[in-house]
């Protein structure tokens, strides 16, 4: 296996989710198929990391402690100036944020597209020498502080 390809997500109102994949997440329409009920988009990385799939009035996602996908990180640039940039557009665009985290091979915030499901947008820490060091793994998640708005 050389990389994850894409994730397929069955939304309640596509034209809602492509505004938050594109707005909030960075991603771009490659196309609509299924007759236009379903979307491919894409980061740049390959023709589509992201499939949405409109099945109008359903169930949503599982919450809390449970058998399943817990969220889908998608990495938004090179630099904590990058994310901070990132929360400051989320911010000015409505989105509501959940939670910012430092993980120390990489710093999150986290919030959730409009069918509930969670998505982390991150940057690594250039710093890090993760294929070197793995001490990342047993470092407790610590607070990011952006100056929280409003």
């Amino acid at each position: 296996m050389t990389n994850l390809g894409h994730v397929v997500f069955y939304v309640r109102d596509l034209e809602r989710s492509l505004r938050f994949y594109t707005d909030a997440v960075g991603l771009t329409l490659s196309g609509k198929i299924f007759n236009g009920r379903a979307a491919l988009l894409t980061g740049g990385s390959t023709h589509h990391e992201l499939l949405l799939i409109q099945v109008g009035e359903a169930d949503g996602p599982l919450r809390g402690k449970r058998i399943g996908l817990y969220h889908v990180g998608w990495k938004i640039g090179e630099s904590l100036v990058a994310l901070k940039a990132r929360y400051d557009k989320l911010y000015e665009q409505g989105y509501a944020v959940d939670g910012i985290s430092d993980h120390t091979i990489s710093q999150s915030i986290y919030l959730h597209d409009p069918d509930g499901n969670e998505v982390e947008l991150y940057v690594d820490d250039p710093d890090y020498d993760w294929q070197n060091d793995d001490s990342w793994m047993a470092a407790p998640v610590k607070p990011l502080n952006f100056n929280k708005r409003g």
